[in-house]
Formats: structure tokens, sequence, C-alpha cells
């Protein structure tokens, strides 16, 4: 792999880098979806039957937008990091 990485040209091995990232990058924004979710329903959803009620619908939704709040100030904060290097 890294013999064949040594006969691309910069460009050429610029861009597998940024896809890999980009691949990781989704890889971590679907884990965290995935976490987001099991915990919301956790926290939020309690033996009301088979669908949710007001609160647990209120609950949910301001437990997602504190997960994706954070998402952007640590995506803000990682971006920081990275153009200070």
């Amino acid at each position: 792999m890294e013999q064949q990485l040594n006969q691309l040209s910069p460009q050429q091995r610029q861009q597998v880098m940024m896809q890999a990232q980009q691949e990781a990058n989704q890889q971590i924004m679907q884990g965290m979806l995935e976490k987001m979710a099991a915990t919301c329903f956790t926290k939020c959803v309690g033996t009301s039957g088979s669908k949710l009620d007001s609160r647990e619908q209120s609950c949910m939704a301001h437990c997602q937008d504190r997960y994706f709040d954070v998402r952007e100030r640590v995506q803000a904060a990682l971006q920081n990091r990275q153009n200070s290097m």
C-alpha cells in the first residue's frame, strides 16, 4: 500500500488523503448520530406505548439540539487547532 502511495503524484496523494479523511469524518458522524439517538431515547422515552407523547417529543428535540450544538463547538475548536498548525 505504501509503495502504491509513493507512485502517486503529490496531487493524487493529497486527493487520496482528503478522501480518506472525508470517509473517516462520515464514520465519526454516523457513530455520533447513533449515540445521540440511543442516549436521547434512553433519557426521554418512557413507557407511553407505541407513540411519543408531547413531553417525550419535546425532550427528544431538546436533547438532539444539545448534541448538535456541542458538535458545532467541537468542530469549530478542531478547525481552529488545525488552522493554527
